[in-house]
């Protein structure tokens, strides 16, 4: 077995990527409402705050910040995925197990990226951003949905035609 090492700062902020484990899946979305629950359901026991996000079809891409001294982000993936397992099949919608008895719904691992500076962390916020138009899901940004861009727009972080225009200048990656 793979042995991953994990970074963790205390009161850090971080990048995910978590996949569910079918890519042609589309729960996500479809289910959007069961997971704003599992997320809710998670900060309420172990808060963190959602600094940017955003949910396609079979993976979501966020950035948390965790609390001053706590920089336990794996027990709240944990919660996430299992609080949104067990809503999906209350909801009805068929559910594959394991030979352990785990739902078969997300991949096991996910992709963290301690947030470094400032400068890191607007990468990784237009990333998130312009990711649905990067996967050919909206032309423009702001058409997606489940995206906390119309949470920037609205504050005004952010310009309401984000991205739409001069995408040559967008400095956004991983």
């Amino acid at each position: 077995m793979v042995n991953y090492r994990r970074h963790f700062t205390p009161g850090g902020s971080y990048f995910f990527t978590v996949a569910l484990h079918n890519r042609h899946a589309s729960h996500l979305i479809d289910s959007i409402d069961l997971l704003r629950t599992a997320f809710r359901k998670t900060q309420t026991q172990k808060p963190f705050r959602i600094d940017a996000i955003v949910v396609l079809p079979e993976h979501l891409h966020c950035i948390w910040t965790l609390p001053d001294q706590d920089s336990d982000y794996p027990a709240r993936w944990q919660l996430i995925k299992s609080v949104f397992s067990h809503e999906l099949e209350k909801s009805g919608v068929p559910v594959i197990r394991r030979n352990d008895g785990s739902y078969l719904i997300w991949q096991r691992r996910y992709w963290e990226h301690t947030i470094r500076n400032d400068s890191d962390m607007q990468r990784h916020i237009d990333y998130i951003h312009f990711n649905p138009v990067k996967h050919g899901l909206v032309k423009q940004a702001e058409d997606w949905p489940y995206s906390s861009l119309h949470r920037y727009i609205r504050m005004g972080w952010l310009p309401e035609n984000w991205a739409g225009v001069q995408l040559d200048d967008l400095d956004c990656g991983e």
